[in-house]
């Protein structure tokens, strides 16, 4: 996810490192050529294109507005979506940090251990990766055995989510706490696998292949037929104006499959990897124990 202080109109106008454009430069680079040649061979006269039906091309551009601005829409709620889970995955471990200091020390220690273990594993699952095992193992003192038993399961988070309130339902069996607490203390066992289940959907389910695939082959039609329409009008000045209408469809097509699947690593995706850090610190400082350090950005850049 890209961070940084709001820059002045100069600075946003020539910014590159998490924009669009890089990706849409070699597609947006053939259409100025096309727009050069098309432009320049009609301007000196050498041949003229049949020349298309401009009012066509603007009912297309009008309809093509509609869906991509839908698209874009349904992008970003899923993004946001994921973004506000995450938050509530936060609060979440704070309250049942609250919560369970009712708990004796060593069985506190153990909740709270597991709290941290399920963000890690849920990122890793988000995420498709296996973190690196031993840095897990000193950020939670999870013992080797106990690791490996963790990623043998088909669903670690879950798995994670069944020690915790074994956990608590061992201390209700002992008489640590009343029935009452233990209901207080397992709706957030259930909020967090609330919130796996709704990061699932979000991964397990983009939008239909279909649409999207209309949607990307309409944009580049419509973005390679555009110099022919407006070639014999414009003339040189045909590369300037196609470039600013190429690069704002193809833009707004790429950007919503950037966004599209918010876990992943790209500049624009939710930077997971801070959030679950910011778990550790804040879970860990109150055992008492050394905590990581902030993951700071790279180049602007915060996974």
């Amino acid at each position: 996810m890209i961070v940084r202080e709001q820059p002045d109109v100069f600075k946003l106008l020539f910014s590159w490192r998490g924009t669009i454009l890089p990706k849409v430069l070699p597609p947006l680079g053939v259409v100025m050529l096309i727009s050069t040649i098309v432009g320049g061979v009609s301007h000196m006269g050498y041949f003229h294109f049949p020349e298309l039906p401009l009012v066509g091309f603007t009912l297309i551009g009008v309809v093509l507005s509609i869906f991509l601005g839908f698209k874009n829409t349904a992008c970003y709620d899923r993004w946001w979506e994921a973004r506000k889970l995450w938050g509530m995955l936060i609060a979440n471990a704070r309250h049942f940090d609250r919560n369970c200091r009712i708990l004796t020390q060593a069985r506190r220690e153990r909740v709270i251990q597991h709290v941290i273990v399920f963000a890690n594993v849920l990122r890793d699952r988000l995420r498709h990766q296996t973190e690196n095992p031993t840095e897990l193992t000193e950020t939670t003192g999870l013992s080797p055995q106990a690791l490996a038993q963790l990623y043998q399961q088909v669903n670690a988070p879950q798995y994670t989510l069944s020690l915790i309130q074994w956990e608590l339902m061992q201390a209700l069996k002992e008489g640590e706490i009343s029935d009452i607490i233990y209901a207080q203390m397992n709706e957030h066992v259930a909020e967090m696998s609330l919130v796996q289940t709704g990061c699932d959907r979000i991964a397990t389910t983009p939008l239909p292949f279909a649409y999207s695939v209309l949607l990307n082959r309409t944009v580049y039609f419509f973005c390679f037929m555009l110099p022919f329409s407006l070639g014999a009008t414009l003339g040189l000045a045909t590369p300037l104006l196609v470039g600013i209408l190429a690069y704002t469809f193809l833009g707004l097509d790429a950007l919503s499959s950037e966004i599209e699947e918010p876990f992943g690593t790209q500049s624009n995706d939710l930077p997971l990897d801070a959030m679950v850090r910011t778990i550790e610190i804040e879970l860990l400082g109150t055992l008492g124990k050394p905590t990581p350090p902030p993951i700071q950005a790279q180049d602007n850049n915060l996974l």
